[in-house]
């Protein structure tokens, strides 16, 4: 068959896809956003296309049922909320993994027919804050610029963002523009050293929350060298005098940066006309996020450097159609097509729009008020739709016992059990990437199209299908008798004529005659798409902005310093790793993508793991007021001390303790609703485990004990695994660890070590092994996980080494090659120095370069190990 063009459903790059029915995936190098180039998430979608542990069928409190009667069901009880207790009892959190199409149906359902705006987003955890600087500045959430940019830049700056492992196809193009032109610098803030900030010329180690102290003494530095573009302020901004007047009266130590790195930062930004600022959820998911998007786009706006090749200001969002949520109005402040619901004339179009019986007249619970809203009683009705907040929301046990409170609930999800899903009254299916087919909008306002290439399994159906389902029954079927997603596209095009008529940037209205064959054969796109004259691909490089008096705002901001009492209390910063994506539920079925990092971890700087009497591999302890997380501990000098870095991925369902979020307190941006994820405040502690093991087995891994984390492998699953208390037989722990009942057990035992090794056949085939020891395991993990399964001898495989000879290739850092850590180390002393070198001896890096970061990290350290030796 021939493939088909897709689009990816991870990060919010967008990258073209070839997909084929049998699960073949690879880049598409006719697609503007990748050219081809893919990360590692995207390379081994193939491998998290299974219908393991999938959602097939409706089911209401547990039990299987069929789709009239659950349907029926959700409308009779959403409907008899808002007869009793009003519009307002009623709430739909939402994803922005659903396509445009279905973010607009529910949208259209809550705000012009239930009456309510209590309809938000997880993408409100991840740009809000951008949403509000943008319109703020901007008058409308205008993203500028595009990805050529990134290409002609002469200096590109990376705020907040560890782009080579979250937007690693960015990342890799910043890099081959880079090797074209050497002379390009790349900046990067960040209070971690990363994988981005050793690909970078310039690494700013700025205090935590230190971004408004940086770009408003960058602003100060601009008008004192004499770089405003006055000509440009004088035509096209306001509020340029008060905002410079509060950028110099910021202290520049509040950036926590030396006055030589501080003067070298500015001279490179102010000495280069095309400058690219990006910046992504280290900015964003802070208490003051909203302000540190306009301390960047007030520098832009000063200097004019906006909307003109090779510069401007640009957010990259962190979920696949994070931006089209924003489009068709998926937040509880916003109407559809950028409209704004506090404004009567807008109201007023989208209602004749629709057609609707009454509209929204005031912004909606955003998504922590929204469940708090659940915790006093106030909603009655709640519809979660692919997302998982029990994890993925600040206070995560709060919000779990707030979805439990709530009289009715329903979700629709494509996998049976989810932290979330087990607490709700009704359960869904949907179809998943792949089976399903809409738009999604990325970063540079490229609308692809995600496309349907397998069958919908089971009695699955696309969202927009089960959203109108609902609606129909609650009386409103004429306003959603859709029969395609391209007519539900038609109608939503339509509807931005409006919205541009009115004075907005949103503006798709020239695709609002789409044929079905034509949506079909949708190809990327970027907006504005007007109906009577060419778009743009850039905004305001000659003025042009959507406040009324057509000018931007520049916002004075008043840059506050880090307020985090030191002593036993650090700064929780959570984020992602390269190789998994939200809470795992598809990155977590590839075994490779499961091998790079296996389980939780916690960053921690030596001299403070020092005091807490931690030592490398042991597990740290998490704890705030609202919960408490345990995760390895990585003792490195790349975190700032009094800080701690932990992932936000793993779940309750593949982690005991692991859920991170449980220990951050919902601290909220003022004008945006976002929460400061990066910016919690924790007590740590060393975790006392008796004892630490690991487990491999052909059955699913059923882990008891107080620590625990399981990761898929070729042949089953593997589990890293800790105690508090001492089993009063290993063997029982073993067989219960390893969900194995039958089988023949080997064991190995030195009792004055404390060292346990368990391995048990099944005839002549190895079903699982057992590691256990008084301190962290050091076996090599990955051959353990390749014995088990095959014929492999039971003494062995318990020695847990690799035979006599052979080579431990170490921890693996290659996906695409499963090349390990030793094995590159091997290369790097016998002479490769470069990319091009260890790829030529290894392999690694040479597919989709995801590694490229991490390889090159491992050759800057090479002289460094060599001295030592």
């Amino acid at each position: 068959m021939k493939p088909v063009c897709t689009t990816c459903p991870y990060c919010g790059v967008g990258c073209g896809l070839l997909a084929s029915g049998d699960g073949s995936i690879k880049g598409d190098p006719d697609h503007p956003s990748n050219f081809g180039r893919l990360c590692s998430k995207g390379a081994a979608l193939g491998e998290t296309l299974g219908l393991e542990g999938r959602l097939l069928s409706p089911q209401v409190n547990g039990a299987p049922t069929d789709w009239d009667s659950a349907l029926d069901l959700v409308a009779g009880k959403f409907s008899a909320a808002i007869r009793d207790h009003g519009p307002d009892s009623v709430a739909f959190y939402v994803s922005g993994q659903l396509l445009s199409e279905d973010y607009y149906v529910a949208n259209k359902l809550m705000k012009g027919f239930i009456g309510s705006a209590n309809i938000d987003t997880n993408s409100r955890l991840c740009m809000a804050s951008t949403v509000a600087g943008h319109k703020r500045a901007f008058g409308n959430d205008t993203v500028p610029g595009n990805y050529e940019d990134l290409d002609l830049a002469d200096v590109i700056v990376l705020v907040g963002s560890n782009l080579a492992w979250c937007h690693p196809v960015l990342f890799q193009r910043i890099q081959a523009a880079k090797a074209e032109r050497p002379e390009m610098k790349i900046i990067t803030i960040d209070p971690r050293r990363t994988a981005t900030t050793d690909g970078s010329d310039l690494h700013l180690s700025i205090s935590p929350d230190g971004d408004a102290a940086l770009f408003n003494s960058l602003l100060a530095e601009i008008a004192r060298q004499g770089r405003v573009d006055q000509n440009y302020v004088d035509f096209h901004v306001n509020g340029f005098e008060q905002t410079l007047s509060a950028a110099q009266a910021t202290d520049p130590e509040d950036t926590g940066l030396s006055a030589d790195e501080l003067q070298l930062f500015q001279d490179l930004w102010i000495g280069s006309e095309k400058v690219v600022t990006v910046f992504s959820q280290g900015v964003n998911q802070s208490v003051g996020g909203t302000d540190k998007v306009n301390a960047i786009l007030n520098c832009h706006l000063a200097t004019g450097r906006i909307g003109r090749t090779g510069m401007g200001p640009l957010s990259v969002t962190g979920q696949p159609n994070a931006m089209g949520g924003r489009e068709v109005g998926g937040l509880a402040n916003m109407l559809a097509c950028h409209l704004d619901i506090e404004n009567a004339d807008h109201r007023k179009a989208v209602q004749e729009a629709w057609r609707s019986p009454t509209i929204c007249t005031k912004p909606g619970l955003k998504a922590v008020d929204l469940f708090r809203a659940c915790a006093s009683g106030q909603i009655k009705a709640l519809w979660i739709m692919g997302t998982n907040p029990a994890v993925s929301m600040p206070d995560a046990d709060a919000v779990s016992q707030a979805i439990k409170t709530v009289d009715f609930s329903v979700i629709s999800e494509v996998v049976e059990h989810t932290d979330t899903s087990v607490m709700t009254d009704v359960q869904l299916p949907a179809t998943a990437w792949g089976e399903k087919t809409g738009t999604v909008t990325n970063s540079e306002r490229r609308i692809s199209q995600q496309r349907a290439f397998l069958p919908a399994p089971g009695e699955t159906r696309p969202d927009w299908q089960i959203i109108c389902g609902v609606a129909r029954r609650m009386g409103w079927a004429e306003a959603f008798s859709y029969h395609s997603p391209a007519e539900i596209f038609r109608e939503y095009a339509a509807l931005s004529w409006q919205a541009a008529a009115l004075g907005c940037d949103f503006d798709i209205s020239g695709l609002s005659g789409i044929s079905d064959a034509n949506y079909a054969d949708f190809q990327p796109v970027q907006w504005p798409i007007p109906s009577e004259s060419p778009g743009a691909d850039r905004f305001f490089g000659a003025g042009g902005f959507f406040h009324s008096d057509k000018r931007a705002r520049m916002v004075p901001i008043k840059a506050t310093p880090d307020i985090l009492q030191h002593g036993n209390t650090f700064r929780l910063n959570t984020g992602r790793i390269r190789d998994q994506w939200h809470m795992m539920t598809r990155s977590g079925k590839s075994p490779r993508l499961s091998q790079h990092q296996s389980e939780p971890f916690a960053e921690i700087h030596p001299k403070d793991a020092d005091e807490l009497g931690l030592r490398s591999d042991e597990l740290l302890e998490i704890k705030s007021a609202t919960g408490r997380a345990v995760v390895r501990a990585r003792i490195t000098d790349r975190t700032a001390r009094n800080t701690v870095f932990t992932p936000m991925h793993w779940s309750g369902a593949n982690s005991a303790f692991g859920r991170v979020n449980v220990a951050i307190t919902s601290v909220l941006d003022p004008f945006s609703g976002q929460p400061a994820l990066k910016g919690g405040q924790v007590k740590l502690r060393r975790f006392d485990a008796l004892w630490y093991g690991f487990a491999v087995s052909v059955a699913q891994i059923l882990p008891q004990s107080a620590y625990s984390a399981v990761a898929r492998t070729e042949s089953g699953w593997s589990c890293e695994i800790a105690g508090i208390d001492v089993p009063t037989s290993w063997e029982q722990l073993a067989r219960k660890v390893l969900n194995l009942k039958t089988g023949s057990i080997s064991q190995v035992r030195d009792s004055a070590k404390g060292i346990i090794r368990v391995a048990i056949h099944e005839g002549a085939r190895l079903t699982g092994l057992f590691f256990v020891a008084r301190t962290p395991i050091t076996i090599d993990r990955q051959r353990a996980a390749s014995q088990v399964g095959s014929n492999a001898q039971a003494l062995t495989a318990l020695a847990g080494l690799p035979p006599i000879g052979q080579p431990d290739p170490g921890h693996l850092v290659c996906a695409c090659f499963n090349v390990g850590s030793n094995t590159i180390r091997a290369a790097i002393h016998q002479g490769a120095a470069t990319l091009v070198d260890v790829g030529n001896c290894t392999a690694a890096g040479t597919n989709c370069g995801s590694c490229k970061s991490e390889l090159q990290m491992m050759i800057n350290a090479a002289p460094v190990l060599a001295a030592a030796e």
